[in-house]
């Protein structure tokens, strides 16, 4: 091979190398710190506080991302206003979309394996027969809750907003609100614990929203970075993540439960 081809094909390599190293996700790895974007950001935990799941599941991948890409996980308020970000925007964001919508074209959008729908717990001898039954009835939701505004604006709920799921569930549990309202994939696996067989009357879902993996911008390389983390979140994955949030929540509202069930 002459020096000129060989010169030729190493400055080609060298471009395809750079090119596939390019992007926004590279960058974050690089910097060993990776600001993920999230619908709603839990409150930090200090010393005193007492310890609650976040409503959030989306948490659980934020915290998987950066473990995958060995860096710090810098969580931030997904905004449609970039301005109010002052220049700082997410590398990536995990969010809820309708499936039926499509995804806008500067963002790159990786499914998650995650659906939802906004689904009603009560107790079994309520009146509450379908949602539209909610209206002027008292409706307990967490801080975050995707559902925060649709039940009053839907149904005309009274909408009691409580600082975590486990606050909401405990509500129901007391008599202090008439229905709780949670992703229906975390409350159909909470429902098969034996101490809510008395609260397991429940709405079928409604609005159900995929949780989506999206980043900035069409780079091929941050594609594959993305589909690759998110093809670690397989059905395994998921059913671990579930019975976690699950147990962890139902712990949390037996701690606090100090009053017997309202009858």
């Amino acid at each position: 091979m002459r020096a000129l081809d060989r010169f030729m094909l190493l400055a080609s390599t060298g471009l395809l190398i750079g090119a596939a190293q390019a992007g926004v996700l590279d960058d974050a790895r690089r910097s060993e710190t990776v600001r993920i974007g999230l619908d709603h950001v839990p409150p930090l935990y200090k010393a005193g506080m007492k310890f609650r799941t976040p409503e959030n599941i989306a948490t659980v991948l934020a915290e998987d991302l950066a473990t995958q890409w060995k860096g710090k996980a810098d969580l931030q308020p997904n905004t449609q206003d970039r301005a109010a970000l002052k220049g700082v925007r997410p590398d990536v964001m995990l969010t809820r979309v309708d499936p039926a919508q499509t995804g806008a074209a500067d963002l790159i959008t990786v499914s998650t394996g995650y659906s939802a729908g906004a689904m009603a717990i009560m107790r079994t001898d309520t009146t509450i027969r379908k949602w539209e039954d909610l209206q002027g009835r008292t409706v307990c939701v967490s801080a975050g809750s995707p559902y925060v505004g649709t039940l009053s604006a839907r149904y005309a709920a009274i909408e009691k907003v409580m600082p975590a799921p486990a606050d909401a569930l405990l509500a129901l549990r007391t008599g202090q609100c008439d229905a709780a309202v949670h992703d229906d994939t975390l409350m159909k696996a909470m429902l098969k614990l034996p101490e809510w067989k008395k609260f397991s009357a429940q709405l079928a879902p409604v609005s159900r929203r995929a949780l989506v993996l999206q980043v900035r911008g069409n780079d091929p390389a941050d594609l594959a970075v993305a589909r690759h983390a998110a093809a670690k979140w397989n059905d395994a994955f998921w059913a671990n993540a579930i019975k976690k949030w699950v147990n962890n929540v139902a712990f949390e509202v037996y701690l606090d439960q100090n009053v017997p069930d309202c009858h």
